[in-house]
Parts: structure tokens; C-alpha cells; sequence
């Protein structure tokens, strides 16, 4: 006796389906779309997942030079600082640090300029 495939292909079918739940212009009801999507989205997921630590750090240098004007020098002088007083702060806190805790932020330019000089 003969296998047929219809579960499989049911299976199959229902899986894109699955996948595709959201999407819209025929995506989500025409299997051949349906695949040509998912493996678009999948393309643009792992892009993004690069592009994001590319913002953050853009986000995180644009934080740490509005905190470093405000207390009268520039970032690249005061990563250049940091860098000569061995104090390993990252940008990530430093940023954070600029946005939430001004004072600590002040604190820490002033350390840097006085061994930076």
C-alpha cells in the first residue's frame, strides 16, 4: 500500500503558519510567501542582533560627551584620561553614570583631569 504525504504536508504547512503568525499581505496565507518571509525576518533578526551593540555604543558615546561638556571637557579627552589614570570604567557605565548619577559622574572628570594633566 502507498504513503501519502498529506499529514506531513499538513504538518509542514501548519508549522509555516505557525511561524508566520502576524504577518500580513499574503504572508501569512500562502505557503511559498510564507517561507520567503520567515527566511527574510530570519535574514534581518541576525542583522539587527549586530547592529544593536552598534547603536547601544553610539547611544553610550553621545551620553558620555553631553556629561563630559557639562563638566567642561570633551569625551575623547576624557576616555584618553581614563585611559592614562588605569582606571577601567566602560562606556556602558560611564553612560549611565552621566544620565543618573551627575554628581558621580562629575566626580569621576575630576579625577580624570587632575591625573590627565
Amino acid at each position: 500500500m502507498r504513503v501519502k504525504r498529506g499529514t506531513t504536508s499538513r504538518q509542514k504547512h501548519n508549522k509555516i503558519r505557525k511561524s508566520t503568525r502576524g504577518m500580513t499581505h499574503g504572508n501569512r496565507v500562502s505557503i511559498k510567501r510564507g517561507k520567503q518571509a520567515i527566511v527574510r525576518s530570519l535574514q534581518n533578526a541576525t542583522r539587527d542582533r549586530k547592529n544593536r551593540k552598534r547603536t547601544f555604543r553610539q547611544l553610550w558615546n553621545t551620553r558620555i560627551n553631553a556629561g563630559a561638556r557639562l563638566n567642561g571637557t570633551t569625551y575623547s579627552k576624557l576616555i584618553a584620561n581614563l585611559k592614562t589614570a588605569n582606571i577601567s570604567l566602560d562606556r556602558k557605565i560611564l553612560a549611565e553614570l552621566a544620565v543618573n548619577e551627575p554628581v558621580a559622574f562629575s566626580e569621576v572628570a575630576k579625577i580624570v583631569s587632575k591625573n590627565g594633566k
